[in-house]
């Protein structure tokens, strides 16, 4: 076997193929957008270039063919709660059912990432937000992914395991039906904001876009501070983020609260375009973005997916969750817009998430793991990630 870094053209078509080829055998595997792919490896297009570095490896039999792949990389801005050791990830991991293969791209990423000056490495993660290919899948293998969402062989987990990555959280997905109705208390806390004076829902305007991102910048800013990252967002990357969206954003799933007039909580939610994306193998040229815009406005994608969801520590625990999805759910439900709502991902470390998914009566319907391995636990043992002090 030869493991080789990705520098020229051939190597990255590889590298892109060999994700499509370890799935094969699975008839719900979706395939990620080559473009976005190649996005998290290009400075000019990636901004955690400013904080990090990456490299990735494409790993080869004895006839030349592509068996696995694998990327590591730094991030000065990837920040746990409880770690205060540096920390490199690793992701875009794939190879055949082969403990000494995988180990091969593991020892690589490794020894690559002790040079670095890691001392532990996270993954499988992505050199971006956890929103994208964040996490190995270990459950719910029958079901097509939603966008963004990791998707692997089942085999993964024993390799990963298998070489001595130690499971440092859960991922869950949660899911319902869109009609299926609400818990009564939802209701209840909906009338009670409702007849209070300076309190408001409503969904975004795509013509007021820079408001909203405004507002999102705000609530996220706020809501996310106590999770330890320590990092913010601007009003103009979600605008960025917004005006790359609008093609396929529906204005009626995204929503915000209000009190007079303060942005105070946010319930962003869009059409999972992977049920456009299943369809373009990779491509997104002119047909793809045509045939995208054609199956949009039969009203193709019926499953709804959630991108964010929050709400700022002072109106915490008062029930501006419950007013702000119920409200939501009286423009959506009932209309046959979309079929089936699936949550982002919540980690164990976020019970009040998971509870609150749990509260509109979803069920699980994904579990991912988040693996670390410490390269001298002599130095630093492991500990599982520390579970969210919301009194912080």
């Amino acid at each position: 076997m030869q493991i080789k870094p990705v520098e020229k053209g051939a190597d990255i078509k590889a590298f892109l193929e060999v994700n499509a080829k370890m799935n094969a055998n699975n008839p719900n595997y979706i395939r990620p957008l080559n473009h976005e792919v190649e996005a998290v490896f290009n400075p000019k297009k990636n901004k955690l270039f400013k904080y990090g570095t990456i490299q990735r490896w494409i790993l080869q039999d004895y006839n030349g063919e592509t068996i696995g792949r694998i990327a590591a990389f730094t991030n000065k801005k990837y920040v746990n709660k409880g770690t205060d050791f540096p920390t490199g990830g690793i992701g875009f991991f794939d190879c055949i059912n082969d403990q000494q293969a995988a180990n091969l791209l593991f020892d690589t990423a490794k020894n690559w990432l002790i040079a670095q000056g890691m001392e532990a490495m996270d993954g499988p993660i992505n050199f971006g937000d956890r929103d994208k290919w964040w996490g190995l899948l270990v459950e719910g293998f029958d079901n097509e992914p939603v966008y963004g969402l990791s998707f692997n062989p089942p085999y993964y987990r024993q390799l990963f395991e298998g070489y001595g990555f130690q499971d440092y959280y859960n991922q869950f997905y949660y899911a319902m039906k869109v009609d299926d109705p609400l818990p009564a208390r939802f209701a209840e806390r909906y009338e009670k904001f409702k007849a209070k004076k300076g309190y408001e829902a409503r969904h975004a305007n795509l013509k007021e876009l820079e408001k909203y991102a405004a507002d999102f910048a705000s609530v996220y800013n706020q809501a996310w501070a106590q999770h330890g990252e320590a990092k913010e967002i601007t009003q103009e990357q979600v605008l960025k983020l917004f005006n790359s969206m609008k093609p396929i954003m529906d204005p009626r799933a995204i929503w915000f609260a209000y009190y007079n007039e303060e942005p105070i909580a946010m319930f962003i939610n869009i059409p999972d375009v992977n049920q456009y994306f299943k369809h373009f193998k990779g491509k997104f040229g002119w047909k793809e973005k045509l045939h995208l815009l054609w199956m949009k406005r039969r009203g193709a994608c019926k499953r709804l997916t959630g991108l964010a969801f929050g709400v700022i520590p002072k109106y915490q625990a008062l029930g501006i969750d419950s007013f702000l999805i119920y409200e939501s759910a009286l423009l959506i439900q009932g209309k046959g817009w979309y079929h089936t709502y699936e949550m982002g991902w919540a980690g164990d470390w976020n019970p009040k998430m998971i509870n609150i998914y749990k509260s509109l009566g979803a069920s699980q319907s994904r579990r991912l793991i988040t693996y670390r391995y410490i390269f001298d636990t002599q130095k630093h043992p492991f500990e599982r990630h520390p579970v969210m002090d919301y009194k912080q």
